[in-house]
């Protein structure tokens, strides 16, 4: 068994383990520059001032890249890749739509591990545009309800939301640096409480206060076996609870 482990989907077993190192993800994975491109169509797309013709042409180079692309992709999904409390918090979640540099919805949002949690970085584009020039209420709510879980994670205290309490004190603006911190308060039984806050320079424009649940391996394993009947979610979940050193339920 490994110490500290958790799985993608928040259950934990044993004991915590620390975050040693601070390092960047891999710069060669193919994913991170095919997201990167994509999140520049992306911003294209939304903000830019872009005429009819210009637009039914990348259309449909864009619609042969996805034909094509749809051909060579195997079967099934992409197993997702388990976090390591003791690695880099940036490597946790590499497809999450906040911190994932291999997801092109994701900013994404850059992290690194502080004494109590993390710290980070962001800059939103125009695809995360709520009231004009400011970032959407619910982007930033998605953002605090990750960097909240990922602190958890980097402090040995995972687990799954139960309640998030979003304060918006300003306008958090769009297309400017911000600042991000997350840190684990405390942890009581199975319950895990946490705090955030997003600054632009300054100024503190939001705040969250989570409170996340450890999960019960067994019982997870058995939630989603029952919610899905896809075969690959069932393998992925049992490599989760093997990895754990807990027995997963037959199917």
């Amino acid at each position: 068994m490994t110490q500290g482990g958790v799985s993608d989907f928040g259950i934990y077993e044993g004991a915590p383990a620390s975050a040693e190192g601070v390092h960047v993800p891999h710069p060669h994975d193919p994913r991170f520059e095919l997201a990167a491109q994509i999140r520049r169509l992306n911003a294209l797309t939304v903000g830019a001032n872009l005429g009819e013709t210009d637009i039914n042409l990348a259309a449909a180079a864009l619609a042969e890249i996805a034909s094509d692309l749809e051909r060579r992709a195997g079967p099934g999904r992409r197993r997702r890749s388990q976090p390591d409390p003791a690695g880099h918090p940036q490597e946790f979640f590499p497809t999450s739509p906040v911190i994932g540099f291999a997801n092109p919805i994701a900013p994404p949002v850059v992290v690194e591990s502080s004494d109590d949690g993390l710290v980070g970085r962001a800059w939103f584009d125009y695809p995360y545009e709520g009231p004009p020039t400011c970032v959407h209420g619910g982007v930033i709510a998605m953002v605090f309800d990750e960097i909240l879980g990922a602190a958890n994670i980097a402090t040995g205290s995972p687990g799954m939301t139960g309640t998030l309490t979003v304060r918006y004190r300003k306008p958090t603006p769009l297309r400017t640096a911000l600042r991000l911190e997350a840190r684990t308060v405390g942890v009581d039984g199975r319950k895990i409480r946490t705090w955030g806050a997003i600054w632009c320079e300054d100024v503190m424009t939001a705040e969250a206060e989570g409170i996340f649940i450890q999960l019960i391996p067994e019982r997870f394993i058995s939630m989603v076996v029952h919610a899905s009947d896809a075969s690959e979610v069932f393998y992925q979940v049992r490599a989760d609870a093997a990895h754990l050193g807990s027995r997963p339920p037959s199917t």
